[in-house]
C-alpha cells in the first residue's frame, strides 16, 4: 500500500499544497477534442450510416439497420421480468425513494397583480424531449438510470429517449429494467461522441432533444460540451469526489470504506479525509492498510488513493469549514457530534451527508436526493441534478392601461438614454391619446378567439 498523501494546514505552504491537490484539467486535450468534433460532423452530415459505422468500430457489433438499434418496450418489461425478485425490488423503493424527493421540487407557475391591474408573474414549462446517456462500458448504472430520468418525468417531460451503449451487443438487464421502472419513452443501443451527437442534432432514426443529461467518459463529456448551445445539458462532470470530516468518534474502519467507495470509481476519483486528531488519522491510516488488500477493485483504489487522495490535519472542526469550504466537495460526510450544526456553516458541496451512519453509499443508490452532483469545485456556483433542470420559466407581464401609462415614462427615459429611440417611442404610443387602442369592442368581436380579453 503507497502511503495516501498528508497535509497540514499549519505548514506554510499548505494552501499551495491544497491547490496542487485539486487541480483537475477538465479540458479536454486537442487529440479528444478533434476525434470528437469529427464524430459530431459526421453525425451531422450523414446519419444514420455514420452511427452504424460508429457502433460497428466502437461497440464491436454490426446492427443490420438503425431499426436495430432500437430496444423495444416490451423488451425492457421483460428485462423488468428476468431480473432476481430481490434486485427489482430494490429498483422499485430506490425509485419511489427518488420519486418522492422529486415531487417536492417542482417549481409551480404563479403571478400577481398590481394596484393599477397590471399582471407581472412566471409560467414554468417541462422541456419536450430530453436526451439520457447512460455508461455502458466497464460497468453498469440502473442508478444512473433512476436518478436522471424520474426528475424527468415528475417535470412532465414529454418524451424521454435513452441512449446506452452495449459492447459487444450485450446488453445490461438491470439497465433496462430501471429504464421500464422509470418510464422511458425510448431506449436506443448506442454510446460515445456519435451518440450525443445524434441526440442533439437529430437523424433519420434518432429524435434531436432540447437537453442532454446523464454520466460518460471523457469522449462523451468533450461531445456534451461541444453540443451545448444547441442543446442544453447538465454538466461537464469530472471524477468522483468524497470529503469526509471526522471529529475522531467514528469507527475508523468505517471512515477507511467511505474513503475507498468512491477511490473504486476509476484512478482519477479523489478521497479526502479532514480531521483534527492525530490519533484518529493514524487508526484509519492503519484501516485503510487491512482493509484494501480485501477489496475486489484494490489496485483502482490503491491508485486513487496514491494520485489524488490526501489526509488533512486541521487545527479543530471551524478550521476544517473553512477547508471543506475552498474545496467545494461532490460529497462531503460529516462524521461529527452535531452535524446539523456544522452543516449549516458549509457554504459549497455539492450533497452533505450528515452524522455516523450516513454513508456516501446510500445517496447513491435509495436515500431520495439525486447522486447527479457538480464536481470539480463547481458546488461553488452549481446544484445538484433536479426536477428544475426539466423545466423552463417565461416570465408573464401584462399591463393594463393606467400601467402601461406610469411604465412608459421610466422605459422612454432610459431608451433615450441609451439612444434607442424606436423603445422608447414603442412605450410612449400606449400613453400617447393620438394612439388609442384599437382592439374591438365585444359587441365588434368576431368571436374567432383573435382579440386580446
Amino acid at each position: 500500500m503507497t502511503d495516501i498523501q498528508q497535509l497540514t494546514t499549519t505548514d506554510s505552504d499548505f494552501r499551495q499544497q491544497l491547490d496542487a491537490l485539486l487541480a483537475w484539467e477538465s479540458v479536454s486535450d486537442q487529440q479528444v477534442n478533434q476525434t470528437v468534433n469529427g464524430i459530431i460532423a459526421d453525425i451531422r452530415s450523414r446519419g444514420d450510416a455514420a452511427l452504424l459505422e460508429y457502433t460497428h468500430r466502437f461497440d464491436r457489433w454490426e446492427p443490420s439497420n438503425t431499426a436495430a438499434l432500437e430496444i423495444a418496450s416490451d423488451q425492457l418489461e421483460r428485462a423488468y421480468n428476468s431480473i432476481p425478485a430481490k434486485q427489482r425490488d430494490a429498483l422499485e423503493y430506490a425509485a419511489q425513494r427518488i420519486q418522492a424527493y422529486a415531487e417536492r421540487q417542482k417549481i409551480e407557475s404563479w403571478s400577481y397583480t398590481e394596484e393599477d391591474g397590471t399582471l407581472l408573474g412566471q409560467q414554468v414549462t417541462p422541456l419536450d424531449r430530453v436526451g439520457l446517456y447512460v455508461p455502458g462500458g466497464k460497468a453498469a448504472y440502473p442508478s444512473s438510470v433512476l436518478m436522471n430520468a424520474i426528475p424527468a418525468k415528475v417535470a412532465g417531460v414529454t418524451e424521454l429517449i435513452m441512449v446506452v451503449p452495449t459492447p459487444d451487443a450485450e446488453r445490461n438487464l438491470l439497465v433496462l429494467a430501471a429504464a421500464h421502472i422509470a418510464k422511458v419513452d425510448r431506449v436506443f443501443a448506442i454510446g460515445g461522441a456519435q451518440a450525443v451527437a445524434a441526440l442533439a442534432y437529430g437523424t433519420e432514426s434518432i429524435p434531436g432533444v432540447d437537453k442532454i443529461v446523464g454520466p460518460g467518459n471523457i469522449y462523451v463529456a468533450t461531445a456534451k460540451r461541444a453540443v451545448f448551445g444547441q442543446v442544453g445539458i447538465d454538466m461537464v462532470a469530472g471524477p468522483s469526489e468524497i470529503l469526509v470530516v471526522c471529529d475522531g468518534h467514528t469507527n475508523p474502519d468505517w471512515i477507511a470504506m467511505d474513503l475507498f467507495s468512491q477511490a473504486e470509481h476509476d484512478e482519477d476519483a479523489q478521497s479526502i479525509l479532514i480531521s483534527a486528531d492525530a490519533e484518529f488519522i493514524e487508526k484509519v491510516k492503519a484501516s485503510i492498510k487491512r482493509l484494501l488488500p480485501e477489496m475486489e477493485r484494490k489496485e483502482i483504489i490503491e491508485t486513487a488513493l496514491r494520485k489524488r487522495g490526501a489526509i488533512i490535519q486541521v487545527r479543530d472542526l471551524d478550521e476544517a469549514v473553512e477547508v471543506i469550504n475552498t474545496i467545494a466537495p461532490e460529497h462531503l460526510e460529516l462524521s461529527v457530534g452535531k452535524p446539523e450544526a456544522m452543516a449549516k456553516k458549509i457554504r459549497h458541496a455539492g450533497a452533505i451527508f450528515m452524522g455516523r451512519y450516513t454513508a456516501e453509499a446510500l445517496g447513491d443508490y435509495c436515500a431520495g436526493p439525486n447522486h447527479v452532483l457538480p464536481t470539480s469545485r463547481t458546488a461553488r456556483f452549481s446544484s445538484p441534478l433536479g426536477v428544475y433542470d426539466f423545466q423552463k420559466r417565461s416570465s408573464l407581464i401584462m399591463a393594463s392601461a393606467e400601467g402601461a401609462s406610469y411604465l412608459a415614462d421610466t422605459a422612454s427615459v432610459l431608451a433615450r438614454g441609451e439612444g434607442l429611440t424606436a423603445h422608447a417611442r414603442s412605450a410612449e404610443y400606449r400613453k400617447d391619446k393620438n394612439h388609442t387602442d384599437t382592439t374591438p369592442s365585444d359587441d365588434e368581436c368576431c368571436g374567432n378567439g383573435c382579440c386580446s380579453t
